[in-house]
């Protein structure tokens, strides 16, 4: 049976099929009203499959708010690589070339700031992992675009990079709460004053 194909779909297309209902659904109501509030049931009314379906697909909410989470860091982590790379070879160039990638492609789609930001907290200690590993990676990514460049500062660079990322993060969680966000460009303004402070000598 686990072999046979329904509608044309093998087994293991029908779950990547419903995996992929799932994560759609759990974007959008992991975003609103939130990840506590958000039920399986309601999950699995979002992405039209039961509740016997669902953990096929995942032992429960927390893997499933992994799984958003993870592809939303990977998707930002290829945007901001495409920005740095097509950036002037400067250390200004490279750090605002950074920070505008990162800010400007979370902020296309609130959904995004919010699990990234927001909602990844909330869900507790489940999701300590997944969040120092989205850390370890953009530290790499500063690593190696940012302090092999003249100019940088020679303190110790991974707590420089670690102190950058928190200010970011705290940034976006502001434009995501606030009755009244701040302008996109002033968030990026500021974390390139913050950032260029910190790691310029």
């Amino acid at each position: 049976m686990n072999g046979r194909s329904y509608r044309g779909m093998s087994a293991e297309e029908r779950l990547a099929e419903r995996r992929e209902r799932l994560i759609t659904a759990a974007y959008t109501l992991y975003s609103d009203p939130g990840f506590p509030e958000t039920t399986i049931e309601k999950l699995c009314a979002a992405a039209r499959i039961s509740n016997r379906a669902f953990y096929e697909c995942f032992s429960g909410r927390n893997e499933l708010l992994q799984a958003v989470h993870d592809r939303c860091v990977q998707e930002t982590l290829l945007s901001v690589s495409k920005s740095i790379e097509q950036a002037p070879d400067t250390l200004l160039s490279r750090v605002e070339a950074g920070i505008a990638g990162y800010i400007g492609f979370v902020t296309e789609d609130r959904r995004r700031a919010r699990i990234m930001h927001l909602e990844v907290r909330r869900a507790g200690d489940c999701l300590t992992r997944s969040r120092q590993q989205a850390v370890a990676a953009f530290s790499q990514i500063i690593a190696a675009n940012v302090f092999d460049l003249p100019g940088a500062a020679k303190a110790n660079q991974r707590l420089l990079a670690l102190g950058m990322i928190g200010a970011i993060q705290e940034l976006l969680i502001e434009w995501v709460l606030a009755d009244d966000p701040p302008a996109v460009d002033h968030l990026i303004s500021t974390a390139v004053h913050i950032f260029y402070r910190s790691f310029v000598t």
